[in-house]
């Protein structure tokens, strides 16, 4: 094999930069995540902490607070001024070192130093509130809140090791996305391939006007998914969906509102809206095999007698073999990951009838702020598109292969 020279490296590097940068790094990332407890709602889990870190930022901000809300004390009960000075000094004095720090890790002695404050303060005050049991101060359950806060700057590691990954094998609601991606997958990549191949029969014929049949059976495709699924929506509703009502009138559904309002409604809805939209897309791919047939071959099947089925089956059908597998790789792929057209036609419901893993990893990561165990059903999906690709590409690509040889 010959090696690439030092200057036709330079050529490709911006174009493996481009990959590193959009491609490697998200997927490495994810896969980070997935060890972590990630929540970024939460300051004690908002990054990633391998060993025992303070947060000196907030703890001086705690300080802060404390040290003023002191100030209220002071007028509730003026003849305890002295003492509320000194232990506003004192904390004063402590959390200055702490002004405008970061996140860092400390070790024992450091932390014993920072707790033998914290309580050493605390005890002062429960001293003070003790010697005025008469006396309604404002600021007292306050300030032992701040206290607390102050003992939670401490973060402790939130690195969990493999158990997002436990959790997700036990996760039932997982499994059943996972289940509802694949039927989805499935079925609609499967009427796509069939309506997709009669369309592009279609549009390979040489007749008068396939031009405008070509556009217009493109313009499915062209319109953006969500405008597309919101249009089926409309489509569908129980009140005034004109498809609501056709297939109620013609004994499909037993009501106009079972189509969005049932599992199995909402399932063959999304599974509808998808093959409308996507089977152009389909006839494009498969097109393109048709048209390097050599016509020849047509024409010496008719002069034998074959007849259009037969033909199909025995010279169309093998030489678009490998434009097929091309063609049902990248539906496959695409319809896996399906999100927008079920988030604005379905939202996943009902009752999560719809939820496809793309929609359940956006809940948990956007929703709940869970990136760590979000993650996780990201490298999910990426280990399940990995393996649809290895069995297309590897397994009925070198079947192609050999068929061909």
């Amino acid at each position: 094999m010959k090696r690439i020279t030092f200057k036709q490296f330079l050529f490709i590097l911006p174009l493996l930069t481009i990959l590193a940068v959009f491609s490697v790094f998200p997927i490495i990332s994810s896969f980070v995540y997935t060890f972590f407890d990630y929540h970024t709602t939460d300051p004690q889990r908002a990054q990633l902490f391998l060993t025992n870190s303070f947060n000196e930022p907030l703890f001086h901000q705690d300080g802060t607070f404390l040290g003023f809300f002191l100030n209220d004390e002071i007028h509730a009960a003026p003849t305890g001024e002295e003492e509320i000075r000194a232990i506003q000094a004192r904390i004063a004095d402590f959390i200055a070192p702490f002004e405008g720090g970061s996140v860092r890790r400390v070790g024992n002695a450091e932390a014993d130093e920072i707790y033998s404050f914290i309580i050493g303060i605390e005890r002062r005050l429960i001293e003070f509130y003790a010697r005025y049991p008469d006396v309604e101060f404002l600021r007292q359950e306050d300030a032992f809140t701040l206290l607390n806060n102050m003992r939670r700057r401490f973060i402790e590691p939130n690195f969990i090791g493999l158990d997002n990954y436990a959790s997700l094998v036990r996760d039932s609601r997982f499994w059943s996305a996972l289940r509802i991606t694949m039927v989805f997958t499935v079925i609609s990549v499967f009427l796509e391939l069939v309506l997709g191949m009669a369309l592009a029969l279609i549009m390979n014929k040489a007749i008068k006007g396939i031009g405008g049949v070509r556009t217009v059976a493109l313009i499915p495709w062209a319109i953006p998914t969500a405008v597309a699924a919101l249009m089926w929506s409309y489509l569908y509703d129980g009140s005034n969906g004109i498809v609501a009502h056709i297939f109620s009138e013609i004994g499909l559904i037993e009501s106009p509102t079972a189509m969005l309002l049932t599992a199995s409604g909402a399932m063959a809805s999304a599974i509808l809206a998808d093959v409308w939209k996507t089977t152009p897309y389909m006839a494009l791919l498969l097109l393109a095999g048709l048209q390097i047939i050599d016509s020849g071959l047509y024409e010496s099947a008719a002069i034998d007698g074959s007849g259009r089925i037969n033909t199909f089956r025995k010279i169309t059908l093998p030489l678009m073999k490998s434009s097929i597998l091309v063609a049902l790789l990248f539906r496959m792929l695409d319809a896996f990951r399906v999100y927008d057209l079920i988030a604005v036609l379905t939202g996943g419901g009902p009752g999560g009838a719809t939820e496809s893993l793309s929609i359940y990893a956006h809940r948990i990561m956007i929703g709940m702020n869970d990136f760590g165990y979000g993650s996780t059903v990201v490298v999910a999906m990426f280990v399940c598109v990995a393996i649809i690709a290895f069995l297309f590409v590897k397994i009925l690509g070198a079947e192609l292969l050999k068929n061909e040889d």
